[in-house]
């Protein structure tokens, strides 16, 4: 008998559909009944492609014994963290506070009226049990108890939220040298990424670094950064036959993970395997752009250019299934080819993992395995391309893993940012097509016109963007306009930030909180200030409203950006990774913030040519028409292509060559 989440429409919710557990949404008519039948809540929340989250809920969610106690003494809600990351962070950081560590499965206790009071993530069978037992013992005994375990934790969590003030600080390189030279302490220069396991990729962390070491010149990083993205591109993180990464590796070899696929994982991949190309024209870096865009477009976009979240890292029940290989099978498929297939992707002692299967990943230059075999590189190449189309097609027959078909709005900025960036770097028209059809899709279903934004639509309900959904379709909006210099995108992109500084931004406090003022009120108000395996929130909002403020010569974006920018100097010059995002504004605000204006008919193709050997820190503005912008306001002249080099609203004299205004743009930088 299925129980109340067959209504749903989240895959993840659906997974629990029937478990014997009686399990409930989050929704207003849940939260009062607990409160009418005065129980303790159960919040368990997770993600449709959580290796654990599967593996509890075989353990203790399928099982009859577990939730007849569940069902008995608690009022159980199920959670989709992507769906209401709201609600995972107020539960997170009660769990962290608790526990000092989080993760997923989440698993925390709560009043009836919602204020926390116990939590974990995985708990094995046993445990549960304990713990479930335990906790409904406590409630109906010592109840007051109870209610002071969850005075003194929400008092925790309040004090975790007072607002960080903006000091009065000067914007200083030494705080950048400081935090880099802790942050080399934790280099792996060996696998690169950090020295320890698990490893996640990180990409914003490595995205700062690229522009760091542009403008430093630190060979130390540039080795580091190198060696990071060959590792990560030939690990078994990386599906070397179908293209595209899994969430992180389980060692530091990069080798095997739990195998499941996110969307924004390989949506900020993409944003800097194509950046890195564009300071080092690494073949290896334009092969990751290429395969993982077509992943993405073969395994997580629907008809409408929407992308779904992610694949699970199960198929058939068993983790990696689809993935891995025996070296019989690949012996009986590749025939002849199996010896040079086997040295190329490890079938060795490095590749394999366990009960007889092999994970493929590499460990050598191409120029190393064709001398070894004696026959030239592009022939090696050919013989791998014909292996690898040989096991997709026999892998396209095996029961694929599921997929979480969710579009959400923030991973969709994320991914159509991306693409901007492919097409900037490749000059691949097919990446432009489909960075523009995705942000008419996310105008079209996900954008009102009051400025606000919806999270996910589902069949049962509408759930409101959170900060993360604006910040990141700010950011693709941005891209969008630059690469079609249509001023609409641009205009759209401020109306939502208006809404966010409105909505979502207190000036008292100088504080952007990760959800709408208008929407439900939960125990806390979160904000969101450390940079993660996504970016925060409130660091892209102060990377938009750096960049609006300049193409709108608005001085209130300037200065709330500035305002947040200040309040982590500390935690930027302490913990670097961990402050990623904003080390990028930091850096924006110490090299020269250079503005290229492009106007007249041929606006695309000067684009196209400056953008790829232009520094990180310049701002494109284009126009193929007048434009009261003021950056182009009275730049256009007919029949012409003009390009203004401009640093803090002066510009230079026009020119009309690229080489010319790469000249200019250099000697800004001195």
């Amino acid at each position: 008998m299925p129980n109340s989440l067959i209504k749903e429409s989240s895959p993840y919710l659906l997974q629990h559909a029937n478990n014997p557990v009686n399990w409930y949404a989050w929704n207003d008519e849940t939260l009062a009944l607990a409160k009418r039948e005065n129980k303790l809540i159960l919040v368990s929340i997770g993600y449709s492609a959580c290796h654990w989250c599967h593996v509890m809920e075989h353990e203790s969610f399928e099982d009859e014994q577990v939730a007849s106690i569940m069902n008995e003494n608690f009022i159980n809600i199920k959670v989709d963290r992507e769906e209401r990351p709201d609600i995972d962070m107020v539960y997170m950081g009660a769990v962290q506070l608790m526990t000092g560590q989080g993760g997923w499965p989440l698993n925390c206790f709560a009043l009836p009226d919602g204020r926390p009071i116990y939590g974990g993530t995985y708990f094995p069978k046993t445990q549960w049990i304990n713990v479930l037992s335990n906790l409904a013992d406590l409630f109906v005994t010592n109840p007051d108890k109870a209610y002071e375990y969850a005075a003194h934790l929400t008092d925790g969590l309040e004090q975790l939220e007072i607002p960080k003030v903006g000091i009065e600080t000067n914007f200083e390189i030494e705080t950048l040298y400081k935090s880099v030279n802790k942050w080399k302490s934790g280099f792996d220069n060996e696998h690169g990424g950090p020295n320890r396991a698990p490893k996640f990729p990180l990409p914003n962390n490595y995205l700062f670094l690229l522009n760091y070491q542009y403008f430093q010149d630190d060979l130390s990083i540039k080795k580091h950064l190198d060696l990071t993205l060959t590792k990560m591109a030939w690990g078994g993180i990386y599906d070397q036959l179908g293209g595209g990464f899994a969430r992180y590796s389980t060692d530091v070899l990069w080798k095997v993970s739990h195998f499941e696929k996110m969307l924004y994982d390989n949506a900020q991949l993409v944003n800097l395997y194509s950046q890195a190309y564009k300071q080092n024209k690494n073949e290896l870096y334009k092969k990751v752009v290429f395969e993982t865009i077509a992943f993405v477009e073969r395994e997580l976009m629907n008809p409408e250019y929407g992308f779904y979240s992610a694949l699970d890292a199960d198929s058939e029940g068993i983790e990696g299934k689809y993935y891995v290989w025996q070296k019989e099978e690949l012996q009986h498929l590749l025939q002849n080819d199996f010896e040079i297939f086997a040295d190329y992707y490890c079938v060795n002692d490095i590749g394999y993992w366990e009960d007889e299967n092999y994970v493929l990943m590499r460990n050598a230059e191409d120029s190393v395995i064709a001398l070894k075999h004696n026959i030239s590189v592009t022939e090696l190449q050919q013989k791998i391309k014909t292996c690898n189309d040989t096991l997709l097609q026999v892998r396209e027959k095996r029961v694929k893993p599921g997929l979480d078909n969710k579009v959400l709005t923030s991973w969709n900025g994320l991914m159509c940012k991306a693409l901007t960036e492919a097409y900037l770097v490749f000059e691949e028209e097919k990446f432009k097509t489909l960075a523009l059809a995705n942000a008419n899709y996310l105008l079209k279903h996900y954008y009102k016109k009051n400025g606000q934004l919806l999270r996910v639509i589902n069949n049962n309900t509408n759930i409101s963007g959170f900060l993360e959904d604006y910040a990141f379709v700010i950011d693709a909006f941005l891209s969008i306009y630059i690469i079609t210099a249509n001023e609409d995108w641009l205009i759209l992109a401020k109306t939502l930030t208006d809404y966010t500084i409105k909505n979502f931004y207190d000036e008292k406090q100088n504080t952007y909180f990760f959800t709408d003022s208008s929407q439900e009120k939960l125990v806390v108000r979160k904000a969101e200030w450390s940079d993660n395996v996504i970016p925060a929130s409130s660091s892209q909002m102060a990377i938009n409203l750096n960049s609006l403020s300049i193409y709108f010569d608005e001085e209130n974006y300037r200065q709330i950006s500035e305002n947040l920018l200040k309040s982590v100097i500390k935690e930027i010059e302490n913990y670097g990774p961990g402050y990623s995002n904003w080390a990028m504004l930091l850096l924006q605000k110490l090299k020269p913030q250079t503005e290229v204006v492009i106007v007249g008919k041929s606006v695309n193709e000067k684009l196209l040519a400056l953008y790829k050997q232009s520094p990180p820190n310049v701002i494109f503005a284009l126009s193929d028409k007048k434009s009261d912008l003021p950056l182009l306001k009275n730049r256009y002249v007919d029949e012409q292509t003009l390009i203004y080099v401009c640093k803090n609203n002066s510009c230079l004299l026009p020119s009309k060559s690229v080489e010319d205004a790469l000249k200019q743009i250099e000697g800004t930088f001195k």
